[in-house]
């Protein structure tokens, strides 16, 4: 009866340390199981999109005063290779400064017309269609592109501008 009481006092005086243990390695398998899913996303990016043929598309916004976003299509060359809706709530983010990515894909090397559309409310509450376009001449490095929406005071009205970086 001793034997069994202690050796229970012994197994409930270790429970704790087991458990301790227990927790300490479930954070670290979450925690390098987290860090294999970054590497994978990563390595998935570079195969599917390598920088000799990438093209990338990002959407900016700083207005408030002229237009509403509603939406946005997008075409290379003659293909429409992406459309977004806007809610509320991704227009107001944009409008604080946030950058949508809108698209990444591949492009073959030598010269591509890129163009936007852009569908909102205008000046006025009256419906507002543009577009804007790039050619690009796509060479070994990474294109990237910013789709930018500006209040134009000058104007009174927004401006569409494709604005190309530099790696």
């Amino acid at each position: 009866m001793i034997r069994i009481l202690l050796l229970l006092a012994l197994c409930l005086g270790a429970a704790p340390a087991f458990a301790q243990a227990s927790a300490d390695d479930a954070e670290a398998l979450k925690q390098s199981a987290l860090n294999l899913n970054r590497d994978l996303l990563i390595l998935e990016e570079e195969l599917l999109y390598p920088p000799n043929s990438q093209v990338a598309v990002y959407l900016s916004m700083d207005v408030a005063e002229y237009f509403a976003l509603d939406a946005v299509k997008l075409k290379i060359d003659d293909t429409f290779v992406a459309a977004e809706l806007y809610t509320e709530k991704q227009v107001d983010a944009l409008i604080r400064g946030g950058i949508q990515k809108l698209y990444i894909g591949n492009v073959k090397s030598g010269s591509h017309e890129i163009s936007a559309f852009f569908t909102g409310i205008g000046p006025q509450g009256q419906p507002y269609k543009r577009a804007a376009a790039i050619t690009i001449d796509k060479s070994t490095a990474p294109v990237v592109l910013e789709l930018k929406i500006v209040d134009s005071t000058a104007k009174l009205q927004p401006v569409f501008e494709i604005k190309q970086w530099e790696l």
